[in-house]
C-alpha cells in the first residue's frame, strides 16, 4: 500500500468520523426525546441519559469511519449517496439494534425482536444513515 492510499484511507476515516458525529446528533436528539438514551448507557453500566449520548455519539463517530472507508467507492450521485446511507442505516439496525445492543445488555430473547420500539429504532437510523452519508459527501468536496 502506497503511502498515498494510506494517507487517503485516513482521511476518508476522519471525513467518515465527522460525517458520523452529524449523522449522530440527529439521531442523538430524536433518542433524547424519545427517552431511549438511558438504554443506551445501560451498555456501559449506567442509566444515565448523559452517558447514554457520549456512548451514543462514540458510536456514531465509529460508524462513520467505517462508512468514510466504504463510501468512497461508490459513484458520485445524489441518489445514490441517499440510498447508500439508507441501505448503512439499515445494516447497522439489524448488527446494533436488534443484534448485538440485545446481546450485550443480557436480553438474547430480544434478538431480531421488532416491536415499536424497534420500528421508531430504525427510523432513527435510517436519518442517522441518510444525513451521515450527505455529510460525508458534503465534507469531502470541501477538502
Amino acid at each position: 500500500m502506497s503511502a498515498i492510499t494510506t494517507e487517503t484511507h485516513v482521511d476518508n476515516i476522519k471525513t467518515g468520523i465527522q460525517a458520523g458525529l452529524v449523522g449522530g446528533l440527529a439521531f442523538g436528539i430524536m433518542m433524547a426525546v424519545m427517552g431511549m438514551l438511558p438504554m443506551v448507557a445501560m451498555l456501559v453500566g449506567s442509566d444515565n441519559a448523559i452517558v447514554g449520548f457520549v456512548v451514543h455519539m462514540l458510536i456514531s463517530a465509529f460508524i462513520g469511519a467505517v462508512y468514510g472507508l466504504v463510501a468512497i467507492r461508490l459513484p458520485e450521485s445524489w441518489g445514490i449517496t441517499v440510498a447508500a446511507g439508507a441501505v448503512y442505516g439499515v445494516i447497522w439496525w439489524v448488527l446494533g439494534a436488534l443484534l448485538m445492543m440485545p446481546l450485550m445488555l443480557g436480553m438474547a430473547e430480544m434478538v431480531f425482536a421488532v416491536g415499536e420500539m424497534q420500528w421508531w429504532s430504525l427510523v432513527g437510523h435510517l436519518i442517522y444513515g441518510v444525513i451521515t452519508a450527505v455529510a460525508f459527501v458534503q465534507l469531502k468536496q470541501r477538502l
